[in-house]
This record gives structure tokens, sequence and C-alpha cells, in this order.
């Protein structure tokens, strides 16, 4: 693979890894799969003791963590959107089956079992590698030189020697510049799991070469993953007893909130369903109002119906984003959800999202010194780029004809294996030491 360039786009909820050589496309990495070739692997691990032997442990990545968590969640203990915590300083390790674990060893983990799973598709890693960044991490208050430490030591764990850090909106933009003929200033906006990121760029062709210059950035810690949970607290909870009353001592409680936040994640429902909470849950069934909401919640929780429901989910949002009314179904059990939903309900239920977004692009903006004017050209990435309300919110602001969107999974990791032809890399990337 001499001579190859690689760039690697960790996602909250996807990792895709692009190779590129010193001129022409760049190539996706495949992994090799049950149902055929997938180059989008999920981020998330799962680990297994079998309890006979519960010195051996047994560690899946991507759909076959996946797979072995849906088919035994008591024993296994599944981890997905880990990225999240990155930042966040009071993430300091967490236990799995006996075992410490920090950020760095979770990553580490996941990046080796990548290359495994890869094979000879990914081949002998380059010496030097460009990895996505987000423009702003996850969290209230992220510590951005943490996160990269932890990112630095987890890849030098995979084999890489050199890692060189980018802007995950800024690998797209070099993805989107390969279509420019003109001189030209790009926004892109990169909406992920779990992060929504913007960066500005000037695009000018020189002596037969494209010459790009950073303007502005701007990121917000929201996107795809609180779109899920605005459905799942609307549409599901209800059902499951949220908003009910229960009677204790003669007096008339409200069901507590607590009971449903652990839907924001589904994989952590296993974790409530071995909680102290799961008996006052069990307790309720007797006292509240509705207690065949109750018997609901307890079924949704004893049986892991949680990856069914994130599937429902994601299928009613890929509808809506075509349609003005969809049906939402869940069926699992004893457990039957249906309803229509429109798409100005859906909206509503992510007015708080959609607004934390739309300042973000006019920070962006600001950060660059331009108005919306002085934006040529618009690309749009990622899974929640196809809602129309964040659609909406950059047709407010440009014309349609400089809206573009596409290469919703491929583009940053593409972009990032681009990048690496750029003659000053130091323009554009950064080392974990800043």
């Amino acid at each position: 693979m001499a001579g190859y360039s690689l760039g690697i786009d960790f996602g909250t909820t996807n990792t895709v890894l692009s190779l590129a050589e010193a001129d022409g496309p760049a190539r996706l990495v495949k992994f090799p799969a049950t149902d055929g070739e997938l180059f989008a692997f999920r981020s998330c691990l799962s680990f297994y003791a079998p309890p006979e032997r519960p010195q051996e442990r047994h560690i899946a990545a991507g759909p076959w963590a996946i797979e072995a968590y849906v088919e035994d969640p008591a024993e296994t203990r599944f981890i997905q959107s880990f990225k999240s915590f990155a930042a966040q300083e009071s993430f300091t390790e967490t236990q799995i089956l006996g075992r410490r674990y920090r950020f760095e060893d979770l990553l580490s983990t996941f990046l080796l079992k990548v290359r495994e799973y890869a094979g000879e598709s990914l081949g002998e890693l380059p010496e030097r590698v460009i990895v996505g960044r987000p423009v702003r991490f996850v969290g209230a208050s992220p510590n951005e030189a943490l996160a990269l430490s932890r990112y630095e030591t987890a890849f030098h764990r995979m084999g890489v020697k050199e890692v060189l850090y980018a802007y995950e909106p800024v690998g797209a933009a070099f993805f989107f510049a390969r279509e420019l003929d003109h001189d030209a200033t790009v926004l892109v906006g990169d909406f992920g799991g779990g992060t929504s990121d913007f960066s500005i760029i000037r695009f000018e062709r020189e002596a037969g070469e494209v010459r790009a210059i950073p303007l502005g950035r701007a990121g917000v810690g929201v996107a795809g993953d609180a779109f899920d949970y605005r459905i799942i607290d609307n549409l599901v909870s209800p059902e499951l007893g949220k908003g009910g009353d229960y009677r204790s001592f003669g007096k008339t409680l409200p069901i507590p909130y607590k009971y449903y936040a652990a839907f924001a994640r589904w994989d952590q429902l296993a974790l409530l369903r071995a909680s102290r909470e799961m008996r006052e849950i069990r307790a309720l069934e007797r006292e509240a109002a509705e207690p065949e909401k109750i018997t609901r919640l307890i079924e949704m929780l004893d049986e892991n119906y949680g990856y069914a429901l994130y599937r429902a989910v994601s299928r009613l949002k890929e509808a809506l984003s075509a349609q003005d009314a969809a049906q939402f179904r869940f069926e699992a059990g004893a457990i039957s959800i249906a309803r229509d939903v429109a798409r100005a309900d859906f909206e509503g239920w992510i007015a708080p999202e959609l607004a934390q977004i739309e300042t973000a692009v006019d920070a962006a903006l600001a950060n660059a010194g331009l108005t919306p004017e002085g934006i040529d050209r618009v690309f749009l990435t990622g899974g929640s780029s196809l809602v129309p309300a964040v659609r909406r919110i950059f047709h407010r602001r440009f014309d349609a004809s400089r809206i573009e969107t596409g290469a919703e999974l491929e583009s940053i990791a593409a972009g990032l294996s681009l990048m690496a032809r750029e003659r000053d890399l130091s323009r554009w990337t950064m080392r974990a030491s800043g």
C-alpha cells in the first residue's frame, strides 16, 4: 500500500476509512459482512465472558457487536457512542467484566478490531494518517486537549506512527471541492450522530491546482441522536407510563421521569434492567393509575427491546424526511405502538436542537466575517442533513441553487485521505499537542 494516504472518520454512530493515491479518486475500505460488503462500520463494541470460563473474554465490534448483544444481552456488555466521552474529564474509566477501561482503552480496542475486520481491504497501515475531529466535542465543558491526547494514545496502539487531525467538515469540503470548476467560497455542514459542525473554506485555482484557504468554523454538540430521543420521548415513553401518576401512602404522585431518561441511548436500557430502579418500576405496576403502561415498560426492559425500538425510530425519521406524514409502528412481544405522525409534529419536537444548529451556522459566518451573500456554495452531509427542517435553516439564508447534499457517510473520510495531497498540511491539520 506504499504511496497511499489514509483518512479515518471516527464517528459517534459510524466509522469510515478511506485510502487515496497521489492522484485519482479516494477508495473506501470495505468490511466483508454476512449481507455483503459494507464501508460504514458501526462505532460500537461488545464484551462477553462465558459464565463457565469467566477469565475468557470475547470482543466484537461494529455489526458483529450488535449481533452478539441482541443474541445475549444479559451476559454481554455493549458500548456505543463512546466518542461522546472523549472530551469529558468526568469520564475516567469504566468497569467491564472485572477490568478497568479508560477512554483510550475503549478506542484502541475498537480500532484494532476495525483493522482486523478490514483485513486485506486496508492492508498495511501508512506511517501517517489524518483523523477527523469535531469542531466542538460533545459535552457542557469539553476538554479538547484531553480528547486529542486520548485519540493519540489509541491510534498509536493501532499501529499508526504519526497522527494528524483535521476538522470533520473540512474533510467533507475537500471531498466536495473535486466537483468545483471555478473559484468558490464554500460552507460545509456536517451532521453526525453527536455533533453538527460547520466550516467555511475558500477554494481557488492557482497554476492548475486548487488552493484552499480556511475562513471560519463553528459547531454544536447536538445532532441525529438528539432527534431520535425526541421521537421516543413523545411517541413511546407516554405509552410506557411517562406523564402518568401512581398512589403512595394515600397520595397521588407523578411517575418519576428518570425512568425514561435512559431511552436517550437504547444500549443503556439493559443497564436500567439490572439497576435498583428496576425494583421501583416493578412496584409501580401495582400502584400506577394506568398499570398496563408500566407492564409495557417492564416488558420493554426485561426483553431488551431497545435495539428494535431504535430501528423503528430510524425508519420513522427517514420516512418523514421524504413525506409530510408517516406511521410510527413498533411491535415487540405484547407491545404494539402505532401512531400517525405529521412532519410538523416532529419538527416541533426537535425545535430546541434546530435553534442550536441555527445559532452555530450564524456563528460560523460571523467567525469568517461573512454574510450569507458571501457564500458561493453550500455542501451538507451526514444523515440529519436530509431532515427538511435542517435544510430549511440553509434555504432561509442561501439560494437553493447554491445548496447541495450527498455522500452522507463517505464524504469526510474520503476528503481526509484526499487532503493528504496538500503540499502544506500544517494549514489544515493539527497535532494532539496543538
